[in-house]
């Protein structure tokens, strides 16, 4: 195995490092041939099932695009179903689940999540990665409790997020106590990836964006704080991204977290000038994967030259996960060009 290349955990403790690391949200699965060819035989929670499998898929962009961290293959469902969430992974829309939660009773009924006993898999395969695959750091992550509370209170993904804030906002007692729930399961879930040697955290609050600010700080920053504040006692970097959360950056960057991540409505340099002082994360507009290369090289320099520009740890990704239609030599390209530009 090649020496271990830990410049992405520099990144996220705020160290400026010799070139601008780089890993692609959903850098491992649907943009790859190899994984469409596994898709033939094998679901996605039957992969994830698999830790063999599951740590292959994982690494194989590591190996395909020289990126500088690998992230855990799973889904942002994968804790729900032990503690009795019946989820299903329906093709072209989504996890859909049947017994959306309606009161505290629903609450009440859900169990606790025991790593070790429900999901050895995961474990098994952050295991084999640590040990035997990667030279480079391992991102775990969890989905936030705003973000799996809405497809539990939906029934499945939305674009209003209706039922979720009538809860919110209509009977908050029992909203808390979802929340209080689902801030257990994810402290619960990423420390026992961390114990099983992942080497940095992000949680994923992709629809977090739908809620005002006052309504944040009322409503979610408290989980958030408990969550980030259990994960800092592991000692490794933490990141938190949510999608259309400009308007949330600097509640975000108010939490005890190492990293905020930006979607593509945010530039570098107004993130800093908003008074974001963590370490960044992102933020090429994923769409700009299928324009030609020289709109990818001019748009990926001016994110460099602005990251360059700022005090702080930089990390290069995009503003959201990789497309199915781009090409795999685009995203190794392009890995390439921000080791090699961001160098100079």
């Amino acid at each position: 195995m090649k020496e271990f290349n830990d410049t992405i955990l520099n990144a996220y403790n705020g160290e400026k490092t010799d070139y601008a690391p780089v890993w692609f949200m959903r850098q491992a699965g649907r943009s790859q041939p190899e994984y469409r060819k596994l898709k033939e035989k094998y679901s996605l929670f039957e992969i994830t099932h698999q830790p063999e499998l599951c740590a292959y898929v994982t690494e194989l962009p590591v190996v395909n695009y020289n990126t500088d961290a690998a992230i855990l293959y799973k889904d942002i469902m994968s804790p729900l179903p032990p503690i009795g969430v019946d989820v299903e992974i329906k093709k072209g829309i989504g996890p859909v689940i049947e017994q959306p939660i309606r009161s505290k009773s629903d609450i009440e009924r859900l169990g606790e999540l025991e790593p070790e006993q429900h999901i050895p898999y995961v474990l098994d395969t952050i295991k084999i990665l640590t040990k035997e695959k990667l030279n480079v750091p391992l991102i775990g992550f969890s989905g936030a409790p705003f973000t799996l509370a809405s497809y539990m209170i939906e029934g499945g993904p939305s674009k209003q997020y209706n039922k979720t804030k009538a809860m919110m906002y209509g009977d908050p007692e029992t909203w808390f106590a979802l929340m209080d729930k689902l801030a257990d399961l994810v402290i619960t879930y990423t420390k026992a990836q961390v114990k099983a040697g992942a080497k940095a955290i992000q949680i994923f609050d992709s629809w977090v964006g739908a809620v005002s600010a006052p309504d944040y700080r009322q409503f979610i920053k408290p989980t958030m704080e408990k969550i980030f504040k259990a994960l800092k006692e592991e000692n490794v970097p933490t990141i938190l991204f949510g999608i259309g959360a400009n308007h949330l950056l600097l509640e975000f960057n108010d939490l005890p977290v190492s990293t905020v991540g930006l979607d593509w409505r945010t530039s570098i340099t107004e993130a800093r000038n908003m008074g974001i002082t963590k370490t960044l994360q992102g933020n090429l507009d994923p769409a700009i994967l299928l324009a030609d290369w020289d709109v990818i090289e001019s748009r990926t320099k001016e994110i460099l030259d602005q990251a360059k520009a700022q005090d702080g740890g930089y990390v290069f990704n995009l503003g959201h996960g990789v497309f199915p239609d781009v090409q795999p030599e685009t995203l190794k390209r392009l890995s390439h060009f921000v080791h090699e530009y961001s160098a100079k």
